[in-house]
């Protein structure tokens, strides 16, 4: 009977809540892997390299504007948008699969950009629905929260390539179908578990020493999984091979569990130990003094003047309250530090962004080898996830033991991607390893800075449709700085080299373009708009800066009256987050 009782209690306990955002974030990398499956839409379907290239934009738009799923979540519970989210991941890549396989006609390229963008919007949803529930969950630990659960979708193209290649073997089709249907499975299973909280008054100690025991499993798993990726490159493996790693990688997932029950378990235990020894009540005089606090008096409201202008209530209701305070939708919005913030994220992760994509150009471009380049993708990933953890910890840790400014290590970061973007554009020998290093680093680690500072400058009220806002200037950054300036430059370089003789065309009529031109006058570009992006930053970090000397997370451990929740913490009651 007390072991139905405890695997109830674990089952209902917030460390479950938070394994089940790690396993719904560590299957929501379907956009990561549009580079396996885009040769059979080409392919099969008879479309031209521009199309394809249209095609993915939809999918960036779909996969980093989330503003529906913040919306829908500010009125609803998070399950309604994880369930939303599994209709549109369902619908979206399963009519890419049926359209690849010739289960349906052939689309228009219009439905086929609709059902790619329906499908990557599906991210947006469970990120929304797992992620901004953990961070109003555990407010005092949200850098933690975000750079360990941004790490897990960061991990996520990888984990599903080895489930890929373990289900289906070499069968990129049927790629499209594991990414229909596992990342569904998987939010419908943990519907009821992923779920707001009461804001718990706790050790927020214990509570960091348990995010850095998920920590050390998750860094355990992005080892493995580099070493898979590394030798796969190297060796044939065969398809028990195969299995043998997903298996190993479905035994690190799950590891996790291990520390949520030993959680679980040492609440059960320190909750018994209270019921056997009660603490100390509080003396009859501190009781008397809880209980007489004079109630402030509040003044009896009265209508708005008939003189009140439109103009002086439009003042009234973008008038921004304090930083730190919940800011409304369009406070938020029109608010400076926003659009600082904003501006300064377009240019640094379309910057990055831009990099990414075009690394396999770039690559060949510059004469590496196709082993080569797929080597450069893979570090991609993996220091993509390196960047989001460290960004998310030592940010925590730097603002709680140093009071330095999560603006700042923004800046940091974006002076750093600037060396990877000058790298790419002179070419050198080699540094390409390098430049794929630091531009993974730097993409993973600007997304849980820019979530954090989202939720510290403007709250947690309406951080579900702030959070998805602040992901829109990826898209943004993306076209103007993929399509409308690398792109241009790109096709105005190779003219130059087809006269010059310098383009050499495959065996697929395609042309190649060999040198270092080919990208050099666009990344330099990209280096100082980046740079650019730094100096607004430090605009951010000179606003701010009396704000995170402050006691940021002050009001979360402000007290107030407790009782026991079903968990056995101490629960403050007046500082439950809404739903």
């Amino acid at each position: 009977m007390e072991v139905v009782k405890l695997t109830v209690k674990v089952i209902q306990g917030r460390w479950f809540m938070v394994f089940g955002s790690f396993l719904i974030l560590a299957a929501s990398g379907a956009t990561y892997l549009f580079g396996i499956y885009s040769k059979d839409i080409k392919t099969a379907l008879g479309y031209d390299q521009q199309t394809l290239n249209t095609i993915s934009f939809f999918k960036d738009l779909g996969a980093n504007v989330g503003i529906l799923s913040g919306i829908i979540n500010e009125f609803t519970p998070p399950w309604v948008v994880l369930f939303v989210g599994v209709i549109m991941n369902l619908g979206g890549y399963l009519m890419i699969y049926f359209a690849i396989t010739h289960k349906i006609s052939r689309p228009k390229v219009w439905q086929m950009s609709t059902y790619i963008c329906i499908g990557s919007t599906s991210q947006g949803f469970a990120n929304t629905g797992a992620l901004v529930t953990c961070v109003k969950n555990f407010p005092e630990s949200r850098g933690v929260v975000l750079g360990l659960l941004k790490g897990f979708v960061g991990l996520s193209g990888a984990i599903l390539t080895q489930l890929y290649l373990a289900f289906y073997g070499d069968d990129s089709k049927s790629l499209v179908l594991l990414i229909a249907w596992l990342p569904a499975a998987i939010s419908i299973f943990f519907l009821q578990t992923i779920r707001i909280l009461p804001v718990v008054v706790k050790d927020v100690n214990r509570e960091l020493k348990v995010f850095y025991m998920f920590l050390y499993l998750s860094i355990a798993l992005a080892g493995f999984l580099m070493l898979m990726i590394i030798m796969q490159r190297q060796f044939t493996f065969s398809h028990p091979e195969y299995s043998a790693s997903s298996l190993m990688v479905l035994i690190l997932l799950f590891l996790p569990l291990v520390v949520v029950v030993r959680e679980e378990l040492s609440i059960w235990r320190r909750r018994t130990d209270d019921k056997s020894n009660p603490p100390p009540q509080l003396d009859e005089l501190e009781v008397v003094q809880l209980e007489q606090q004079p109630k402030p008096e509040s003044e009896p409201s009265s209508p708005p003047p008939f003189s009140s202008t439109f103009i002086q209530r439009m003042i009234a209701i973008f008038k921004s309250p304090k930083r730190g305070e919940d800011y409304t939708i369009p406070q938020a919005l029109v608010s400076i530090d926003m659009i600082i913030l904003f501006i300064a994220t377009i240019f640094g992760v379309g910057g990055t962004l831009t990099a990414i994509d075009n690394m396999g150009q770039i690559g060949e471009s510059l004469g590496y080898p196709a082993k080569s380049i797929n080597t450069f993708v893979s570090l991609i990933s993996i220091w993509n996830y390196c960047g989001r953890v460290v960004a998310g910890f030592a940010s925590e840790i730097f603002l709680a033991k140093y009071k330095f400014p999560r603006p700042l290590v923004l800046t940091v970061v974006l002076l750093i991607s600037c060396i990877g973007h000058l790298l790419i554009a002179f070419g050198i020998k080699g540094s390409l390893y390098v430049a794929s290093v630091i531009i993974g680093f730097c993409f993973g680690a600007q997304w849980p800075l820019l979530f954090a500072i989202i939720s510290e400058l403007f709250g947690l009220k309406y951080y579900s449709t702030l959070y998805n806002f602040g992901g829109a200037a990826s898209p943004v950054g993306s076209y103007l700085l993929n399509v409308r300036l690398v792109g241009h430059l790109y096709d105005l370089e190779t003219k130059k080299l087809k006269e010059k003789g310098l383009a050499l065309k495959s065996d697929g009529g395609e042309f190649t373009f060999i040198g270092v031109q080919c990208f050099k006058l666009s990344f330099i570009i990209v280096a100082a708009a980046t740079f650019i992006g730094a100096l607004i930053s430090l605009v951010l970090v000179w606003r701010t800066m009396n704000f995170y000397k402050s006691d940021v997370y002050a009001k979360f451990r402000q007290p107030t009256p407790i009782d026991d929740d079903k968990d056995g913490h101490q629960v403050g009651s007046a500082r439950q987050e809404p739903t």
